[in-house]
């Protein structure tokens, strides 16, 4: 009766069922996954959100591509990174992932194919498959620093691949697009005929950045490039559903893009007004928001990085940028048996490795998000657990 399309619901595991044994007994736990802002402990304006009870939220004014005022003011955020772009060359999304639905359906046919990056976020098998389309996989190396193995990337390529995916930074690495990379990447797709895809929505956190890190795919014009960021990231506010795609690259192939994804943003008219007359306004407040989450992450990776120094059975390998940090630790135990020992023996809760396809044990990953006296504690317990 349902669609094949639906990815597998995934059977209960042993990690799934010890955390909601410990929440139907009203256990407390240390939440080293924790991802949303809004349950961080930042200090959020009382009044952020009085923008969205604006007088001219009464009016709808459908704009397949969002209302000019908002395409302004996601151009002028652009701007503040360093990264300059017509406001026409911006479509309006209700969020990340919608951006994503919304490229397959204009690069793709079903049954195509998009390259996306090991380690990463495992939505990706989600997006691709609602959409009818195939994910291929290419690696991502780490000495040192994080680097994408192109020629395993070119590997992959086939006749019906239409598209390649970066997320700079990473999810859950923090590994940052190098501009030497961001060039060899564009000269390929642009010989391959292929669409560069850049995942920015974590680029306002630098942690360690490398000097010769990329501002953007967008910094580059040889293939056709989307940008994509969102209120989620760059201003702590996930629960206010606005995203945006920047669209860049040669005009023959930029003009006949808007135009397409024109049709189909006009479909499903999924942005709201209230946001996008409010988006000025939150983006500005935004700052604020920012502010708090680099500081904490900061703080956090100086304090992770320094009890892993007391530690050297684990390793630390370093972020450039995000909200997240992985730890290779001894594979003498599966990671699931860490993880599970981790949270039913110090009640510290982390992402296993295998979460983002790691092609290999031991590794966890860790929020830098939560409260200073959190994180520091669930951290201090931890360590010595994985010795």
């Amino acid at each position: 009766m349902f669609s094949s399309r639906l990815p597998q619901t995934p059977a209960p595991n042993a990690l799934s069922g010890a955390l909601a044994r410990l929440r139907e007994r009203g256990i407390p736990y240390a939440d080293l996954t924790e991802s949303n802002p809004t349950r961080a402990g930042l200090a959020y304006p009382p009044d952020l959100l009085r923008s969205l009870a604006d007088a001219r939220s009464l009016v709808y004014e459908p704009a397949p591509l969002g209302l000019p005022a908002a395409r302004h003011a996601v151009a002028d955020d652009f701007r503040r990174r360093g990264v300059t772009i017509d406001p026409q060359r911006i479509v309006l999304t209700a969020s990340t992932s919608e951006a994503y639905a919304l490229l397959f359906k204009l690069l793709c046919d079903p049954g195509d194919r998009v390259l996306v990056p090991v380690p990463s976020y495992p939505l990706f098998e989600y997006l691709t498959r609602l959409e009818g389309v195939e994910a291929d996989t290419y690696p991502l190396e780490y000495d040192g620093a994080w680097e994408i193995d192109l020629e395993a990337l070119k590997r992959v390529i086939t006749p019906r691949t239409r598209a390649v995916l970066v997320v700079s930074p990473s999810n859950p690495t923090g590994a940052c697009l190098t501009r030497r990379e961001l060039s060899r990447l564009a000269a390929l797709c642009a010989e391959e005929s292929l669409a560069l895809i850049g995942d920015e929505v974590f680029a306002d956190y630098p942690l360690r950045p490398r000097a010769e890190a990329a501002k953007s795919v967008l910094a580059q014009n040889l293939a056709l490039t989307f940008s994509l960021g969102g209120l989620s990231k760059s201003a702590g506010l996930p629960q206010v559903k606005l995203g945006w795609i920047g669209v860049g690259g040669p005009p023959a192939l930029v003009e006949p893009a808007l135009e397409a994804l024109e049709l189909i943003s006009d479909t499903y008219l999924s942005v709201s007004t209230p946001v996008q007359q409010a988006a000025a306004e939150l983006l500005a407040w935004g700052g604020r928001i920012r502010g708090q989450i680099a500081a904490r992450t900061r703080a956090s990776l100086d304090q992770l990085r320094s009890a892993v120094a007391r530690h050297p059975a684990c390793r630390l390998l370093e972020p450039e940028a995000g909200w997240y940090a992985v730890l290779q630790v001894p594979g003498t135990r599966s990671e699931e048996r860490i993880v599970l020992d981790l949270l039913e023996r110090e009640r510290v809760l982390v992402h296993p490795g295998y979460f983002f396809d790691f092609p290999r044990e031991a590794f966890l990953v860790v929020s830098l998000l939560p409260p200073a006296e959190v994180f520091e504690d669930a951290v201090e317990r931890m360590l010595p657990r994985l010795e």
